[in-house]
């Protein structure tokens, strides 16, 4: 079992230990894990970042090892339509092993807080969304899967509290898909959303249409922020990714490992 979108006290948004996220995978009995901690711009480009430096990743991980599973270091770089040139000069900084693009603002806002959602309806934020995560992997190309996709659903302040299907966005989210598949890039089967929409960040049915594009690298990751999450509904991620795709990725060196399912 594989979790790759984990986040220690480095994130600006929790205060956990790497050494205790890395003891409840090897109690889980995980095979492989990635630290991925928030890299994150805000979506005005001087406005407040979230971002650390290499001096303290180095200090939070340079010396973090272990000998029950497989370690790798990694970021989650928060996407935005200004910040190609940051993302190239801090990755270049350090030996990544993978680098989960994601977008965390669509019209100033993070779509996880209140204010994203005033105004609008459902349909109208989730097209928001998917439209600056077009915008967004139109103009990157320094990073190795799109973290959580239908990110946006998982607000508490999602009216529906629930997920968006492919057939009801198809038109928008195969333009990102298609541009992810022509750039060698892959998508990320976020657990989080389980317990906040019933489903996956994104659902089997997108899984299913990036395959059909041609997709071929998919990555697991819990999302984790504390210890108590760490592997939460990953088997079960796997179990649906088999449907799809005879393995699930890991990464090192940015480069991907398949692993046969």
């Amino acid at each position: 079992m594989f979790d790759f979108h984990l986040h220690s006290r480095l994130s600006f948004d929790t205060e956990e230990d790497p050494v205790e996220i890395l003891k409840a995978a090897e109690n889980m009995g995980l095979r492989e894990i990635c630290f991925t901690d928030h890299y994150d711009h805000c979506s005005e480009k001087d406005g407040h970042h979230d971002i650390f430096t290499i001096e303290d990743y180095i200090l939070n991980y340079g010396n973090l090892t272990s000998k029950k599973l497989k370690l790798r270091k990694g970021v989650e770089f928060g996407l935005t339509t200004w910040n190609k040139q940051e993302a190239e000069h801090f990755l270049g900084l350090w030996d990544f092993d993978f680098v989960i693009g994601s977008v965390h603002y669509a019209g100033g806002y993070d779509p996880y807080f209140e204010q994203f959602w005033q105004g609008i309806t459902f349909e109208e934020a989730i097209q928001k969304y998917l439209k600056q995560v077009l915008d967004c992997v139109k103009i990157h190309d320094n990073f190795d899967v799109l973290g959580h996709l239908t990110y946006v659903c998982k607000s508490e302040h999602n009216p529906t509290h629930s997920g968006v299907s492919y057939e009801e966005v198809k038109d928008i989210t195969d333009e990102i898909l298609k541009i992810l598949v022509d750039k060698g890039k892959g998508i990320e089967v976020n657990t989080s959303g389980v317990d906040r929409v019933g489903d996956f960040l994104p659902s089997l049915d997108y899984v299913k249409r990036f395959r059909e594009l041609g997709g071929e690298i998919v990555t697991i990751g819990s999302d984790a922020h504390d210890r108590t999450r760490v592997g939460q509904y990953t088997k079960e991620a796997l179990e649906m990714i088999g449907k799809v795709f005879p393995y699930v990725c890991t990464f090192e060196k940015r480069k991907p490992v398949f692993h046969k399912l």
